[in-house]
């Protein structure tokens, strides 16, 4: 009989798209991807030299637990400039991807029973990680206010069992990005009601004008003490398959980190290395160039999605992804006589626009579709087209 706990352990609904749209291409259809989370780009070149100069000279050993040394007072730095807060290397773990960062905050963090409050449409590993390490999430509904939690719903939500605050921002699904004032409320509610806060940067660095990102640590540099900042360069740098990531927090959350990757393993060596040499010796060409293509796939989808029929402008402040909010569409179906959730809407682009999508369900929103628009602007071209045209015309 298997454990309790892999009932967490439902395929990734994202996961599951994927592999969807994966199956319909191998019979011949002509599908385009816009489940993954990822920029279709080359290596930048500071990466690539460093993993090759790694590679010839044997670096094939373990790491430290908590990643290379110097590779910590890199991000050190980098932080310590991010955030306009010092930072030192022992405050700083090096992990296989963002995912793995947040997995280790929240053993470190809960204990069973421990409530964690997320704002919601969230990342599908939010609760799932959470509840792993013997937590319950407590879902914020920030749909009534464009995705944005209000401070008041949260401040509602917190109870003698609520040990933290998860914020991701700009967030995936929704690409929204908390404004200062909403993150100085945040802070204020974790001094006052004694909770952590997990901060989730990872798509910090494509930001829409006339959006800002701001690090919680700088709008409030109170709440230092209480933060875990989790981020990784698989966005950023388009490395999403070398899984390379960090968690920066104070000392004692950072030795607990310590001692459980011990019983896991380092981060993968050449990615270390490679890394260390971009922060060593690279510039900002290559980021750069990235987000001017981000920016530019965002222009052309948002042009293309005005032309939807009773679907609001996605926010798309932040990230790489287009949310759909099909509340109003559904209603225009139902005069139709149909009862239509998000999951019929995904299975429908899919088999009959040939576009595949993450149904909202997946996020805990069954009224949201979520697009991601990293892709080949010529291959995105034709997939917004094509989705436009399928629900304008759904009867």
């Amino acid at each position: 009989m298997l454990a309790q706990r892999t009932v967490l352990f439902k395929s990734s609904s994202i996961a599951a798209a994927w592999t969807a749209a994966e199956a319909a291409a191998a019979c011949g259809d002509q599908i385009i991807d816009l489940t993954a989370g990822e920029i279709w780009s080359e290596l930048a070149p500071s990466i690539r030299e460093g993993a090759i100069a790694a590679i010839n000279c044997s670096s094939n050993r373990y790491t430290g637990t908590l990643g290379l040394l110097k590779l910590r007072h890199a991000l050190a730095r980098k932080i310590s400039a991010d955030t306009a807060q010092s930072w030192s290397a022992d405050e700083i773990a090096v992990t296989s991807g963002a995912k793995q960062a947040l997995f280790n905050a929240a053993m470190a963090l809960l204990n069973p029973g421990d409530e964690v409050l997320v704002p919601a449409p969230c990342w599908t590993s939010f609760p799932v990680q959470i509840g792993l390490a013997g937590g319950t999430p407590v879902f914020i509904d920030t749909r009534h206010n464009s995705y944005v939690p209000k401070l008041a719903d949260l401040a509602a939500a917190v109870t003698s069992k609520t040990k933290a605050i998860l914020v991701n921002t700009p967030s995936n699904p929704t690409g929204v990005i908390y404004d200062r004032s909403t993150l100085a409320g945040i802070a204020q509610l974790a001094i006052d009601r004694d909770l952590w806060i997990i901060f989730d940067e990872c798509y910090g660095a494509f930001a829409h004008a006339p959006h800002t990102h701001h690090p919680i640590v700088s709008v409030a540099p109170s709440v230092r003490d209480r933060t875990l900042i989790v981020n990784s360069f698989a966005k950023s740098l388009a490395l999403t398959g070398w899984r390379i990531g960090y968690l920066a927090a104070p000392k004692t959350v950072i030795s607990a980190v310590g001692s459980l990757q011990s019983y896991m393993s380092c981060p993968d060596v050449i990615a270390q290395h490679a890394l260390l040499n971009h922060l060593e010796s690279g510039d900002a060409a290559f980021q750069l160039q990235l987000q001017r293509h981000v920016a530019n796939a965002r222009a052309l989808g948002l042009s293309i999605l005005s032309t939807l029929k009773s679907v609001p402008q996605p926010a798309a402040q932040g990230g790489y992804y287009f949310y759909l909010d099909l509340v109003g569409w559904q209603r225009r179906a139902n005069r139709y006589g149909h009862e239509i959730n998000a999951d019929d809407v995904a299975n429908v682009l899919l088999m009959d626009a040939g576009v595949a999508t993450v149904s909202g369900t997946a996020f805990g929103d069954p009224a949201g579709v979520g697009l991601s628009y990293g892709i080949d602007l010529k291959l995105l071209d034709k997939a917004l087209r094509r989705l436009t045209v399928a629900l304008n015309t759904w009867k």
